[in-house]
């Protein structure tokens, strides 16, 4: 059973090992950590010393999805936007690449989506995910989100989702 806990530190060294090439840290939107390569330390200080670069405090939330078998195998940031407390963002959406395509991205987002509208009490979610990326974007599909708009981006245009609290099932 793939269950969600809070981000720790020693949870970075098992990040660090899913962002093993520049194309896999471009699409985890790891320019916002710097270049690549990226390691643990960037990525915990990121996270606990910087507040994910959100300007607001307390606005910055890294989970992990883990579950008896193989551990921690899955990870994701959740942060309001411009302070509103009725708009989640979710990113930095990673999987551990050793057992992808087993559902793994669907059962972690859909959790964090019980918990935004249920505990949290957002209205809506939002998520980005490069145009070139599929899996990704059919992970999000899957977990209900909808697309809503192609923003024009460097290296790639970016698929806005969103889903609705009124749409969440």
């Amino acid at each position: 059973m793939l269950r969600l806990r809070p981000y720790k530190s020693c949870d970075a060294e098992i990040i660090e090992k899913w962002i093993r090439d520049k194309d896999v840290f471009t699409k985890w939107g790891g320019e916002r950590f710097g270049g690549f390569p990226i390691n643990a330390g960037i990525i915990d200080d990121k996270y606990r010393l910087n507040n994910g670069d959100c300007e607001e405090p307390d606005n910055f939330y890294p989970w992990v999805a883990f579950d008896d078998e193989d551990g921690v195998v899955g990870h994701f940031i959740m942060r309001y936007l411009n302070g509103d407390n009725k708009i989640l963002r979710f990113g930095w959406v990673i999987v551990d690449d050793s057992i992808r395509g087993k559902g793994i991205g669907t059962q972690m987002l859909k959790a964090g989506l019980k918990y935004a509208f249920e505990i949290m009490g957002v209205d809506k979610v939002t998520i980005g995910v490069f145009e070139n990326n599929e899996i990704a974007h059919n992970c999000y599909l899957k977990s209900g989100f909808a697309d809503r708009e192609i923003v024009k981006a460097e290296p790639w245009n970016i698929i806005e989702m969103e889903i609705l609290k009124k749409d969440y099932k």
